[in-house]
């Protein structure tokens, strides 16, 4: 389980960018919401002996685990309906010694264990077979993270396998062609929700789509985003300040609900301005760049899978929390990585960068053969 690694290996610039994004996470979180900080310190501190402890455990011990860790998953997921917490029209939390949030580890053990399995079928990924039974072992997590109802973090899971098939050697032709039907079904399906009357889809879920489309026709639904954006652009240059005071503030005159969480980027850019928006994207992309590094130099597929899977989820869902916060895609509930108020988001974070980390240990030496 533990090896002998060389501390040369040992990715400290990865370790630097994570750190140095969540104290910022700490302190925009202290201003949105001060009574939960110290709940962020605790969460960044558990993370921190988490990430080391498993940057030591060699991966591919762990992989032969690959099949308890996919029930675990499918049995958290499950157990919400049975024992979950629900809040705002959702059951997405269960408490079992602690309290957290299954779909969140729930895409560390995916990858985990896709890792695991594309690893073992690479030769035989695009037969209709194996293509099949990877989208069947995908498809049960996705349908209970969507019967939670969490469409956002389905998505995104969703993306998170995608990638993970790519980085496995799926056929471009497979991409193409799915490209293909996707993208007009998307442009149609949006067509369609614009029409009187549609049944495709209802609730909360049509609700928000429809804001986002008109967010004229539906201020009740539309105003947090905009009072987002409104806050991420009267930050300016360098921002009105944390922990300010300003009565004109967005944050201050309680315009966006629960800041502190899935909207915590329009307090960092109404507090520190286009220079702290920047920063934050620069450093979640230093992050994603370090893990693709990683993965370029892993010594076999599965840890190619595991510190690109890592990349994909860290991109994927900022990519997505910052379209969200700044009009670009409908209200989804997703967090910022590292930023974002959330114990069981910043945890299981670490828990990834610990995977990457001792992949990174691991290198492919020069003229080495991929091992199976």
């Amino acid at each position: 389980m533990l090896k002998q690694y060389h501390l040369r290996d040992y990715r400290f610039r990865l370790v630097f960018y994570v750190v140095a994004l969540t104290i910022i996470g700490i302190m925009v979180v202290g201003s949105a919401k001060p009574s939960v900080q110290s709940r962020q310190i605790a969460g960044f501190a558990i993370g921190l002996v988490v990430m080391v402890i498993v940057s030591l455990m060699d991966y591919n011990f762990i992989l032969k685990f690959a099949w308890p860790i996919y029930l675990l998953n499918i049995a958290l997921l499950a157990a919400i309906f049975r024992i979950g917490e629900s809040s705002k029209g959702a059951t997405r939390w269960i408490t079992i010694g602690v309290r957290f949030q299954p779909s969140e580890l729930g895409k560390i053990l995916l990858i985990l264990f896709f890792a695991y399995f594309l690893q073992k079928y690479r030769e035989k990924l695009n037969t209709i077979r194996i293509l099949g039974l990877s989208m069947i072992l995908a498809g049960i997590p996705l349908v209970l993270i969507y019967k939670e109802p969490d469409l956002s973090t389905t998505i995104v899971t969703a993306l998170i396998f995608i990638a993970l098939l790519f980085l496995a050697g799926l056929s471009y032709k497979i991409v193409v062609g799915a490209l293909a039907i996707s993208v007009p079904s998307i442009i149609v399906l949006l067509t369609l929700i614009l029409q009187p009357g549609q049944e495709i889809l209802t609730g909360n879920q049509a609700l928000r789509i429809l804001g986002w489309l008109e967010p004229e026709k539906y201020p009740n639904i539309a105003y947090q985003q905009q009072n987002s954006i409104m806050a991420i652009g009267s930050g300016q240059m360098w921002g009105k300040g944390l922990y300010n005071t300003d009565i004109a503030s967005v944050k201050n005159g309680n315009f966006i609900s629960e800041p502190q969480t899935d909207f915590i980027f329009s307090i960092v850019g109404e507090e520190m301005g286009f220079f702290g928006t920047a920063l934050i994207i620069v450093l979640l992309l230093f992050i994603t760049i370090e893990c693709l590094l990683v993965a370029r130099k892993a010594k076999n597929l599965a840890g190619r899978l595991i510190a690109g899977g890592i990349a994909s989820l860290i991109g994927f869902q900022s990519f997505v929390n910052i379209c969200v916060v700044t009009g670009m895609f409908p209200n989804t509930g997703l967090p910022l990585p590292f930023i974002s108020y959330g114990l069981t988001s910043l945890v299981t974070l670490y828990l990834g960068i610990g995977l990457v980390l001792n992949v990174g240990l691991q290198p492919r030496k020069y003229g080495q053969e991929e091992s199976s």
